[in-house]
């Protein structure tokens, strides 16, 4: 019997984001919904492994509920998962969030292995672009630098190589996350909990994919 994989669809013209509600960071695009669907069932095999490094049983299979779906923005046609549903302004209990700040860090842990194993020089992209690793290191650091900011913490910008300085951070964003929430915007922004463990997450595993697939 397969598990029910709660979804999330934001759909502009030209794109469409699929997120698995219950596990962050576990988002894929495609042109149409049918087809961001089909590409995150097909990331499963990659996802688990993140899913073991918190901790946490991955099924073996799903069956899709889509339980939301709203209208893409510019963001979504960019390539980011950029919308707040009404689901991510649920309350979240003190288990359920320690559960998801878990797969945030796993996310991190992640990424961070698969950017010790990958050479210095990354294939290039089909038109000829894409970051090398080292760029992509600090891409990644200074987006969760402005994610932490979104989530009311406030540090001096990260020298990607301190990694003192970027674990601190990652410390602090993780306090935040573990705590329960009433499902109102943190520290009187816009970003719920909810979706700030599916932004967050989904940035690393996005790069350290995109990374490992380019390592070859």
């Amino acid at each position: 019997m397969s598990d029910r994989l709660a979804v999330v669809l934001e759909v502009a013209p030209k794109k469409a984001f699929a997120s698995a509600l219950e596990w962050p960071g576990w988002s894929r695009s495609g042109k149409i919904p049918e087809a961001a669907i089909e590409t995150l069932l097909a990331y499963a095999p990659r996802f688990e492994p993140v899913a073991r490094e918190a901790g946490l049983a991955f099924p073996a299979s799903f069956e899709v509920d889509v339980v939301e779906q709203v209208e893409g923005g510019s963001g979504t046609a960019f390539g980011v998962p950029s919308r707040i549903h009404e689901v991510d302004r649920q309350p979240v209990d003190g288990a359920e969030a320690h559960r998801q700040a878990g797969i945030v860090a796993a996310a991190w842990t992640t990424f961070d292995r698969v950017a010790a194993a990958a050479p210095a020089e990354l294939r290039k992209g089909p038109r000829g672009g894409g970051r090398d690793r080292d760029k992509m290191v600090g891409h990644v650091i200074d987006a969760d630098w402005y994610y932490a900011r979104e989530l009311g913490i406030r540090v001096k910008q990260l020298d990607p190589a301190d990694r003192a300085a970027v674990e601190s951070l990652r410390t602090q964003v993780l306090e935040v996350l573990r705590r329960p929430s009433d499902g109102s915007p943190l520290a009187d922004r816009t970003w719920t909990a909810r979706y700030a463990y599916r932004r967050i997450a989904w940035h690393a595993l996005d790069h350290a994919w995109e990374m490992e697939d380019r390592s070859s």
